[in-house]
């Protein structure tokens, strides 16, 4: 029996809190994939930037389409890999960048707003910077 591949992070242990290396980044996707709405320049850079469904559906369709379905997903809870938790659910919305890009606000969509009085008094107000989001929720 040969030994388990080493993690993403480097088989470093859990309580080293250096960032891990990232191996496979997207860095500067092609045109294509880019999204039309713009998020914050400060969240971007050399190697990380925000994630848009096009790419993620571009990463599912090739470059993990040959993993075994029972490929659980798994978030990290920040980028230095301080805790893990898996992938539970989801909900569209949209999302309001802070100043500085990289974290933000969730908010209901318009249609959820319209068709709930209760919900449209909690926002009253909703950020002119919300862009649509598909947004990832942890399992714990």
């Amino acid at each position: 029996m040969t030994p388990p591949e080493p993690h993403a992070h480097g088989g470093r242990a859990h309580h080293d809190r250096a960032r891990p290396p990232r191996p496979h980044t997207l860095a500067q996707p092609t045109e294509a994939l880019l999204s039309t709405s713009p998020l914050p320049e400060a969240a971007e850079s050399e190697h990380d930037q925000p994630l848009t469904l096009a790419i993620l559906r571009r990463l599912v369709g090739n470059d993990w389409a040959r993993l075994p379905g029972s490929t659980l997903v798994v978030l990290s809870a920040d980028p230095e890999g301080n805790g893990y938790s898996p992938f539970s659910t989801y909900e569209r919305a949209r999302y309001a960048p802070e100043d500085d890009g990289l974290r933000g606000e969730v908010y209901p969509l318009e249609s959820e707003l319209a068709n709930d009085p209760d919900l449209r008094r909690l926002f009253p107000q909703i950020p002119d910077n919300a862009v649509a989001a598909l947004v990832i929720y942890p399992l714990g």
